[in-house]
């Protein structure tokens, strides 16, 4: 028979694990940062092997990704469905995609429309959140008409996203706020000329910057437009010093911002190493507050 010390003492013992296990279930473990990456920045190695790289996305701790390969109802040569699952197999929603068509004419409104019709299919198949045109043709620079053609276009692109539970969005570059058209930048007239209901806004923190503009002058003058923001830095994020990125988190939820997708376009290491780099400075930053 066990002595009464020996049974005290295992007791005691299993009374501390217990209460220690306890009192851990309580501990929540820190939420993960919910960050996405812009497929874009490592393009080169997404035209080589497409699902190697996006395995080692998700492997490195990003939460989603945002497509820059869509073509033809396709992404990067995948239908809607398998690269979903290919994002999803390795721990990573497909939440977003870039694509667009130049603005059309009158001529050509239908055809253009059309495509638009069949890219908001497959997307809506693939279950993302939001469309983002990058780009807008010489037409939006040229003059004020120009330019208010292409928001009506885009105010009747994102009236199709609406129809499907998608997002339609504009980003920028620093062309935006260098051009001018009746003494007032481009990208404050798009502001200004789209509707809110139907077209969002895609900041780009680094070509607001580059652009001689302060985003956190944009938040304070037109709350709640900014809905997504690539996180960009002239190299790696974080990497240049020169953008406080801490000031504009504090800005973040007047912004409007929701999600926060990495980008990078220029680099001081081969790119897959660049995007993980810029990774774990925004992990490690704790103003960084982008969560599911």
């Amino acid at each position: 028979m066990m002595k009464k010390g020996v049974i005290r003492f295992l007791f005691f013992a299993g009374m501390a694990a217990l209460i220690t296990q306890v009192f851990s279930a309580c501990d929540p473990q820190p939420e993960e940062k919910f960050i996405g990456l812009q497929l874009y920045s490592v393009r080169q190695d997404m035209n080589e092997d497409a699902k190697a790289t996006v395995a080692k996305v998700g492997e490195m701790g990003y939460k989603f990704v945002e497509a820059a390969g869509y073509a033809d109802g396709k992404f990067y040569g995948m239908s809607p469905a398998e690269f979903k699952e290919v994002c999803e197999t390795n721990g990573l929603q497909f939440l977003g995609s870039h694509t667009g068509q130049d603005v059309p004419t009158e001529e050509n409104w239908d055809q253009t429309m059309a495509w638009w019709d069949e890219c908001i299919d497959a997307h809506a198949e693939a279950g993302v959140k939001w469309i983002v045109q990058p780009w807008m043709g010489g037409t939006g620079y040229e003059s004020l008409d120009g330019l208010k053609r292409y928001c009506e276009y885009f105010n009747a692109v994102g009236e199709k996203c609406n129809q499907k539970g998608i997002r339609f969005g504009y980003h920028n570059h620093a062309n935006e706020f260098t051009t001018e058209l009746e003494g007032k930048p481009v990208y404050d007239w798009m502001l200004e000329l789209t509707d809110p209901e139907k077209v969002m806004f895609q900041l780009d923190l680094y070509w607001i910057i580059e652009g001689g503009k302060d985003p956190v002058a944009y938040f304070d003058e037109h709350p709640g437009r900014f809905e997504l923001w690539h996180i960009k830095d002239k190299e790696e994020v974080g990497a240049s010093g020169e953008i406080d990125f801490e000031r504009l988190f504090a800005e973040r939820e007047k912004s409007g911002a929701r999600y926060g997708i990495v980008e990078v376009e220029e680099y001081n290491f081969e790119p897959i190493v660049s995007v993980e780099k810029s990774l774990e400075f925004l992990k490690n930053a704790e103003y960084v507050d982008f969560y599911e």
